[in-house]
């Protein structure tokens, strides 16, 4: 745990977690709006007294241009700008990025982030780009890690918390080895640095890529900075991701443009006729009395109405790392966008490194809606666990594979106790030799004596399910069968609910193997018939038909 970083509570790899800066101690996830001296809708003392703001960024090097000397003679920017929570300075990078170049030295701009008295600052990192290729890209993390080494024999202050930015853009194996250089290095916060042009071209594919490369490299006790997050609707993405903190000009940016945020989208004003928010600006206007506002009326409105959106869903997702349900609230807002859920989709690939970190246990259940939710740790430790940790009991020498009810935890629902009874009649010796396991969406093979284990009985499937959650739980049947030593299967097919999709996964699995095998559809009779071959079939040693 890092002395300047304590994580309280967490969920995927989203932490809330406090953040103890110079000035302020703060929570994370936060967000930092970005603060323009020249041109700020929304003052500094407002942003923190009104809309909840711990902490603000401003542009170093921007503020060097215009001011100099002047922030400094003022008595730093805390008084400049009238704002006493913790303010984060950028160093002028992104400004390479557009311009091409910047007009100061790292050493010169480490120099005026101490003088100003930033709480966190950021060195002069060379921003990799959406466009520049494999070559160019290169120079660029070169460059970024060079400059990073340098820079502990800049800094003259042990108060202000150093951002260390990783880059690489879309090239992955870039990031990879940026992450892993810039880990080593003794900076208390990270960055991901040029995700601004991939937003904007919406690949949250590769965002998510590059944040999740990011992560596994970096000490996963830092805070991780994404630059240039601006949009509510993706934040909780980036939180479940391992993101802690952002930074944001669209509040304002979106408001000079007549743009209107909600936690799924952008509006354009000129096009409502609502209002669908209750925040304190929305309740009390419509559309067309804002229209007829004058041009900065309206900018100032837009500005506070985009910001209370980004805050208020800042709090929700905190809610919902506290509840434990981080992913579904991250599934429901990534639903807003195709190029949203690609992203999501994407997790799968670092399913293994969400399960990792993420709790193993929780205070409530989840919703499973579809086979995207395969990836979540609660599905991928259960498989895990199964494979590696779990045998049957010693006398079982018959899986009997019985479909998930309604009621749970399983043993305990009517349909179990039907089976019970029917096990009895074959006869205590032999019903202690068949095993009774469910298959259920979405896990798979559950064994009865591990039903009320979480989450096995603390979860609400979508029914009916879809093709691929169907055939992952057959796929995980046929597993369960070919690394444990049953001698037979017996299955009950529900057909309606899985057509014949787990008994012919479990069919292939037995003739694989040379087992028994029998397979009854879901009724009464036939079950009894089954059960009642099963029983001769062990008298006589079981053989594979």
């Amino acid at each position: 745990m890092s002395a300047i970083f304590e994580i309280k509570e967490k969920d995927l790899l989203g932490r809330i977690g406090k953040l103890k800066t110079r000035t302020a101690t703060v929570e994370t996830p936060l967000l930092f709006p970005v603060i323009n001296p020249v041109n700020q809708p929304i003052s500094c003392k407002r942003l923190k007294d009104v809309f909840g703001c711990q902490a603000i960024i401003t542009n170093s090097y921007i503020n060097k241009k215009r001011f100099g000397q002047k922030i400094i003679d003022q008595g730093g920017l805390h008084k400049f700008l009238d704002y006493d929570g913790a303010i984060m300075t950028d160093s002028g990078a992104y400004q390479i990025l557009v311009y091409g170049e910047v007009e100061v030295t790292q050493k010169e701009i480490v120099a005026y982030q101490e003088g100003i008295g930033s709480d966190i600052a950021t060195i002069l990192d060379i921003p990799t780009g959406w466009k520049v290729t494999k070559e160019e890209a290169e120079l660029t993390v070169a460059e970024t890690h060079r400059r990073a080494e340098a820079f502990f024999k800049e800094k003259t202050r042990d108060d202000v918390l150093w951002v260390g930015p990783v880059q690489g853009g879309r090239h992955l194996d870039l990031v990879a080895q940026s992450a892993q250089i810039m880990g080593k290095l003794p900076f208390p916060i990270h960055a991901l640095g040029s995700p601004t042009e991939v937003m904007e071209n919406y690949r949250y594919d590769v965002l998510a890529d590059m944040i999740l490369t990011c992560r596994k490299g970096i000490p996963i006790e830092r805070p991780l900075h994404l630059f240039g997050a601006g949009h509510p609707s993706m934040f909780a993405l980036a939180v479940s991701l391992g993101c802690d903190l952002f930074d944001s000009a669209a509040y304002a940016l979106y408001a000079r443009e007549g743009r209107y945020m909600t936690e799924n989208g952008t509006w354009r004003l000129d096009q409502m006729d609502y209002f669908p928010c209750t925040c304190p600006r929305c309740a009390s206007e419509t559309p067309e009395g804002l229209r007829r506002k004058s041009a900065k009326e309206r900018e100032v409105f837009l500005a506070e109405h985009n910001l209370y959106v980004c805050m208020a869903e800042l709090r929700r997702i905190k809610q919902a790392i506290r509840d434990g349900r981080l992913w579904e609230h991250t599934e429901m807002r990534l639903h807003a966008h195709p190029a949203l859920l690609s992203a999501l989709k994407r997790v799968c690939d670092s399913e293994d490194f969400l399960e990792q970190f993420s709790p193993r246990a929780k205070s409530s259940g989840f919703f499973y809606f579809d086979s995207v939710g395969l990836a979540r740790p609660e599905i991928v430790h259960y498989r895990k666990r199964l494979n590696s940790n779990y045998q049957p009991p010693a006398n079982a020498k018959v899986l009997f594979l019985v479909p998930q009810t309604r009621n749970k935890p399983f043993h305990k629902a009517p349909e179990m106790k039907k089976i019970r009874q029917l096990l009895r009649m074959i006869g205590e010796d032999l019903a202690s030799q068949i095993h009774v396991c469910v298959y259920a969406a979405p896990f798979g093979v559950i064994p009865l004596e591990l039903d009320e284990v979480y989450p096995l009985s603390q979860h609400e499937a979508t029914l009916p399910l879809d093709i691929e959650t169907i055939n992952y739980v057959a796929s995980q049947a046929a597993s369960y069968i070919k690394n444990n030593g049953y001698t037979g299967v017996v299955v009950l097919n529900d057909r309606k609910l899985w057509k014949d999709t787990v008994k012919t996964a479990v069919l292939a699995a037995c003739e694989e193997k040379s087992l028994y095998f029998a397979a009854q559809d879901t009724n009464v009779e036939g079950t009894r018939e089954m059960l009642n071959h099963l029983a001769d079939a062990l008298r006589k040693g079981l053989s594979s038909n």
